[in-house]
């Protein structure tokens, strides 16, 4: 059979194919493309997609493709299940849920980073993964430390992990989001979830579904008409632009738009906030 998924893999789309490959479909071709692409390239070629928004292999609640493939093919190897939180964590940015998974990332993005052509990065994938499927079935209770200042080492890091789970940190991907949602709305760009997803290099269904909890419990969109709102508000105080002149700087596609929009947001119309404003 033909998969094809998003290009430039970095965890989902390696681990995917290593199970693919190794368990489940031996022969089959595993195709990488722009994510653009995905779904109509699927479609002409029948080809089935993964790791895209709106396919059946892909994020599922807070699982991640991976977690699909495991429970679509009935896989019930320990080791792949030892695994699959280690990949979870991983693509997710959740490293609390298996010690392993910041490593993985880091090796994972290390390997797409020198290699840039996809094909040959799969296949150091594939090397990959077949060392992590062989440490998860003969090498987990196998301590690499020996002496007994290492274990005291190990014993603070482990206290620490805890400390850490209990209080995560933000994502790094929700800083570099933030600095990319106000560069778009100082140009007056539009900006959809798939391409900000693509650059903050997260799959788009879980940036969906995790983007409340670090941006105000507001969806994308609500988070971004906030933003236009706001801006509108600071234009209306400091400045004397028509209200077309401001829709239009704050990305709205019309004055219309914008009275509807800013009225649902702050309860009275633009015009009105700004003979308010003027009598104040």
């Amino acid at each position: 059979m033909h998969w094809i998924t998003r290009e430039r893999p970095k965890i989902d789309r390696l681990a995917c194919p290593w199970l693919i490959l190794r368990f489940i479909d031996p022969g089959a071709d595993i195709v990488y493309v722009p994510a653009a692409e995905v779904v109509s390239t699927a479609a002409r070629t029948g080809a089935i997609p993964f790791d895209v928004p709106n396919v059946e292999f892909t994020h599922h609640g807070a699982n991640c493709t991976f977690d699909y493939f495991l429970k679509k093919y009935a896989l019930t190897d320990p080791a792949l299940h030892a695994l699959a939180p280690i990949v979870r964590g991983a693509d997710t940015d959740n490293h609390a849920l298996a010690q392993q998974a910041a490593g993985l990332w880091a090796i994972s993005a290390g390997l797409a980073h020198n290699i840039r052509d996809d094909q040959q990065l799969l296949q150091q994938g594939l090397v990959l993964y077949d060392a992590l499927y062989s440490w998860a079935q003969h090498l987990q209770g196998q301590a690499h430390t020996q002496q007994p200042e290492e274990q005291l080492l190990v014993q603070v890091y482990t206290a620490y992990l805890k400390q850490a789970k209990d209080h995560p940190s933000p994502p790094a991907w929700t800083t570099q989001l933030r600095e990319l949602i106000q560069d778009h709305l100082d140009t007056n760009l539009s900006l959809r979830l798939t391409e900000v997803a693509d650059t903050v290099q997260v799959n788009p269904s879980y940036l969906s579904r995790e983007f409340a909890r670090y941006f105000d419990n507001l969806t994308f969109g609500e988070y971004i008409r906030k933003l236009r709102i706001d801006k509108a508000v600071q234009l209306l105080n400091s400045t004397a632009y028509s209200l077309g002149e401001i829709a239009y700087l704050t990305g709205f596609s019309d004055q219309s738009h914008f009275t509807r929009i800013f009225k649902q947001h702050t309860g009275q119309s633009p015009s009105t906030y700004r003979k308010k404003k003027a009598k104040t």
